[in-house]
This record gives structure tokens, C-alpha cells and sequence, in this order.
């Protein structure tokens, strides 16, 4: 009798754990729209059929295309830099000549000396605006896209070199005030490549051992010496200069919600292919269920 008893406890106990890790479908969840055309700032109004535990909203704009959830990659964007520099103290007018901006599509990414040199470092200064004596003086936008086009990793370069001792005067000392690397799309949206804090910044001296760039999380800085020449560089570290950030939908509703229709107004005019996501999940499995449509955006 209390095997018997036993028995169908356990059968209960496995029917309610069944029970609780059965997962619902999601094959009745439908959207319905009124129509497929609306205006710039036109209220759109999503229908939702079925019950599905959470919703994902991909409204077709930039940035939120379902299409583009995974990718990593995209060539064709534009790749600009700008710094800001001061060139202190030393000979008036400055001695420009001293800074230079490199760029390296073939660096092998080891950062020693013998490496640093072996690698091809093309000269770009003539891009640039340099500071004549003035603080935070822009480099203006240096468009960099020639060397993206390449599909390589990329690393920067400021090279330091002096050209005369001076024993009897300082040189120019350089500062780096700020540092941003960045890529814009076909959209003009703009995803950050490095800044000066997360630029992963090395430095190398080749001549004049005593000296070196300062790197700081806010700035660069040469230390000179006015008894010896100089050749001192400071490296970023690569990147992909193509590199962008793959698109992200909306969550519009979860368990703990329940949500039958969806409003979302439009700022531009275009053709928009959305996407809804319905998904119900447990500890044991998933499911989904995937609607799109295109709709028409007019001024």
C-alpha cells in the first residue's frame, strides 16, 4: 500500500513539474495595422493578437533594424579624427616641425621597438592644424576613410622629433589635449572608435633615453631634453576602423505586463520594414514567433 502511495505522489509530482515547464505557444500571436501609409508625426497603431510572454520592437529606422542585430561590420562609413594641441613654451614662432601624425594599416600589433618600426607608418600631418602657440588649437576633421577603405586594423601615431640641440633654449613642448576617433554612417550617426582615455595609448623612445611621451587618461605630453635630439612616439592601440555596433530592438512589453496594442510615431518619411518579436520562455525552453511588415512614412 505505500509503495502504491508512493508511486502516485511521484506521478503527481512529475505531471505538476511537466505542467510547470510547459511552454506556451506562440503561434496565435498576429499584428494588424489600420493601413500602410502615414504621415511624418502620425500616430501608428499596432494590434496585438495572442499572449506572448515579452515583445521586442525593431522599428525599421537606423540603429533599430532587425536585420542588422548581429552585425559587427559595416564598410563605407565615413572614419574622422580630431585633436586638440599647444605647443608651450620654447622658440617663437613654434618649430611645427617637431610633431608629426602617423597612421598604420600593417602593424602586426606587437608593441616593442624592432615591431614599431618594421611596420609602414604613413605621414598625415599635412591633415592637420597644429597649434602655433595657442591652446586647445582643433586639427579640424581629418577624414580618414582613404585608410578604412583598406579593411585593415589601423593604428595611430604622434611622433616627437627634434631636429637641433639646444642647450641654451627649451624646445617646444607638445600637448595633446583631447583625442576622438570616430565613424558616421550613411544616417550621420556617429559611433565613438577611441578617445583619448580609451585609446590604449604605448609609448617609444628611439632617441634620447632620458625622455618620453606622458601619457595620462586626459592628455599627452613630450618631456624634452634640451642637451640631446629626440625621437619619441606614442601608439594607439588597432582598430577596426569599420567596426560599428550592431542594432538594438525595443522591449515593449514582458511577463509581468500585459499589452495588447503599441502607438509609434515616425520623425521621418521613408519605407520602414518592422519587425515584432514575440517570445515565451522558461528555465527549460524558448519560443518565438516573427512579424514584419513595411510601412510608408510620408511628409
Amino acid at each position: 500500500m505505500k509503495k502504491i502511495i508512493a508511486i502516485v505522489i511521484l506521478s503527481a509530482a512529475l505531471v505538476s513539474c511537466t505542467k510547470r515547464y510547459e511552454l506556451a505557444s506562440v503561434e496565435d500571436f498576429s499584428v494588424t495595422l489600420e493601413k500602410a501609409t502615414y504621415k511624418v508625426g502620425e500616430p501608428i497603431l499596432f494590434t496585438f493578437n495572442g499572449k506572448p510572454d515579452n515583445i521586442v520592437f525593431w522599428s525599421g529606422e537606423p540603429g533599430r533594424r532587425y536585420e542588422f542585430r548581429e552585425r559587427t561590420v559595416v564598410e563605407g562609413n565615413i572614419i574622422g579624427l580630431n585633436f586638440k594641441s599647444f605647443a608651450q613654451y620654447g622658440p617663437k614662432p613654434v618649430d611645427q616641425s617637431t610633431l608629426k601624425l602617423l597612421v598604420s594599416t600593417d602593424f602586426n600589433g606587437k608593441y616593442d621597438s624592432a615591431n614599431v618600426l618594421a611596420a609602414t607608418w604613413e605621414d598625415i600631418t599635412s591633415k592637420a592644424i597644429l597649434s602655433s602657440g595657442l591652446d586647445q588649437t582643433s586639427s579640424g576633421n581629418i577624414d580618414l576613410s582613404e585608410f578604412a577603405a583598406r579593411n585593415k586594423n589601423m593604428a595611430l601615431a604622434f611622433r616627437y622629433k627634434t631636429n637641433v640641440v639646444k642647450p641654451d633654449g627649451a624646445q617646444n613642448r607638445w600637448v595633446i589635449r583631447s583625442f576622438d576617433l570616430k565613424s558616421v554612417n550613411e544616417q550621420n550617426e556617429e559611433t565613438a572608435i577611441a578617445t583619448m582615455a580609451t585609446a590604449g595609448w604605448s609609448s617609444f623612445s628611439f632617441s634620447g633615453p632620458t625622455t618620453k611621451w606622458s601619457v595620462t587618461s586626459v592628455q599627452l605630453l613630450t618631456v624634452t631634453n634640451p642637451l640631446a635630439l629626440d625621437d619619441d612616439w606614442v601608439i594607439t592601440k588597432q582598430f577596426n576602423p569599420n567596426k560599428t555596433n550592431p542594432d538594438k530592438g525595443e522591449t515593449i512589453k514582458n511577463i509581468s505586463q500585459n499589452l495588447y496594442e503599441y502607438r509609434r510615431v515616425y520623425t521621418r518619411p521613408g519605407v520602414y520594414k518592422v519587425t515584432l518579436v514575440a517570445t515565451n520562455a522558461n528555465v527549460k525552453a524558448s519560443a518565438s514567433a516573427i512579424k514584419e511588415m513595411e510601412i510608408t512614412i510620408t511628409q
